[in-house]
């Protein structure tokens, strides 16, 4: 142990026992200086921080005060203007068109086809020649019929000259009433054969002239079946001729909605393929029955195609019109807000958003449009659903 220091000597460490070396020599003990010089140096930090730092900018509270609050812009396309308009509300139909006129020819006379005037696609007239069947066996059973028909009639012709003489005989008493009445039962028996027989003259004729096959209408061929040198018989199909000047919208509606249709209501379609172009119809009828397994009711649509644009088979979808009001005021769901006071919109005054409220009349076009009251023509109402907007709030109006 040294005056300088209580611990032993063994666990002093060099430093101490180098301090207890100079107490005893008479000298002062050395000290550390490393923790001062690091403190030194951080409060030189400090200082130099505090007086070399940039002061704040000063606060305007003038310039503060007088600032605008900042306003929403509002894209034009997000409102609307409101005039009297006529609503409707539609049912939507789909389905194909096809040919309102469409003739299926089938022959009408047996024989080998000698010529076949027209091929898929071409324009015919009604009367035009479609096909030729061979005339020779038609003209040789007409020409056999016509000859039958000649000897009966005069054959009838002799009976009716005889039934007068056997008449006047009778008159006179010189022939009995049996005579009398086999030359009756003889006339009328050549009469009824003569009948027949001018029948079939008829019916050869028909078949002699059906060997001309003929277009029954003015229209298009649209399919041929049958070729030259082919043998047929009455009753097969040689062509199909339509006509595309009207068509027929074969649609389709589910059961609900087909019990609004009726007959003679309005229909706008669109067809697939032809974009930007509408065509206005007229329902034409209603089946009472809707399809097995559909479940859909068909509806039929006329269609004028003047301009020969639609074809048969297309597929389109219509919206015809079952209820329709004039001059009413109606605004898009979207536009209607609804808070603790109950229903409103709102309108534009200036650059101001102002609460009008409004009260649903009606609902159209399954609820996407309603007829409201509160509002007058001109007034202008944000129509987009911006839920971000509060009645109060100043807005700016920009293109888009």
């Amino acid at each position: 142990m040294t005056s300088a220091n209580d611990k032993p000597e063994w666990a002093q460490s060099k430093r101490e026992k180098l301090n207890a070396e100079r107490v005893a020599q008479g000298l002062k003990p050395k000290r550390r200086i490393w923790p001062w010089i690091l403190l030194a140096l951080i409060v030189a930090a400090v200082v130099a921080f505090i007086f070399l730092s940039p002061p704040p900018p000063a606060v305007d509270d003038t310039t503060t005060a007088e600032q605008a609050p900042v306003a929403r812009q509002v894209r034009q396309s997000e409102t609307l203007t409101l005039a009297p308009a006529t609503l409707t509300e539609t049912v939507k139909v789909t389905g194909t068109l096809v040919p309102a006129q469409r003739s299926e020819i089938a022959s009408q006379a047996s024989g080998r086809v000698m010529a076949v005037m027209v091929r898929p696609g071409d324009t015919v007239n009604e009367g035009d020649v479609l096909a030729q069947i061979d005339r020779a066996s038609l003209e040789l059973q007409l020409t056999q019929q016509q000859a039958t028909a000649g000897a009966t009639r005069a054959q009838l012709q002799s009976s009716q000259q005889q039934l007068e003489r056997t008449e006047q005989l009778a008159g006179q008493g010189l022939a009995t009433p049996s005579a009398l009445e086999q030359a009756r039962s003889a006339t009328a028996a050549l009469e009824a054969q003569l009948e027949a027989l001018e029948s079939g003259v008829e019916t050869a004729q028909l078949a002699l002239d059906n060997a001309t096959v003929k277009s029954p209408l003015s229209g298009i061929v649209s399919a041929r079946s049958v070729e030259p040198g082919q043998t047929i018989q009455a009753g097969t199909p040689l062509f199909t001729v339509v006509n595309l000047d009207k068509m027929e919208f074969d649609a389709a509606a589910s059961v609900n909605s087909s019990a609004r249709v009726a007959a003679g209501q309005t229909a706008v379609v669109t067809v697939t393929g032809l974009d930007g172009q509408q065509f206005t119809g007229q329902v034409s009828r209603v089946n009472p029955v809707a399809l097995t397994g559909t479940r859909t009711v068909p509806i039929y649509i006329d269609l004028d195609n003047e301009e020969g644009n639609l074809r048969g088979g297309m597929f389109a979808t219509g919206q015809i019109a079952v209820r329709e009001e004039q001059g009413a005021l109606a605004v898009p769901v979207s536009a209607l807000r609804e808070d603790a006071e109950g229903t409103y919109v709102l309108t534009i005054d200036g650059e101001t958003l102002v609460r009008k409220p409004v009260e649903v009349v009606q609902e159209w076009n399954r609820g996407s449009q309603l007829e409201v009251t509160g509002l007058v023509e001109g007034d202008v109402i944000v129509a987009a659903a911006l839920s971000e907007l509060e009645p109060g709030e100043t807005i700016t109006l920009v293109e888009g």
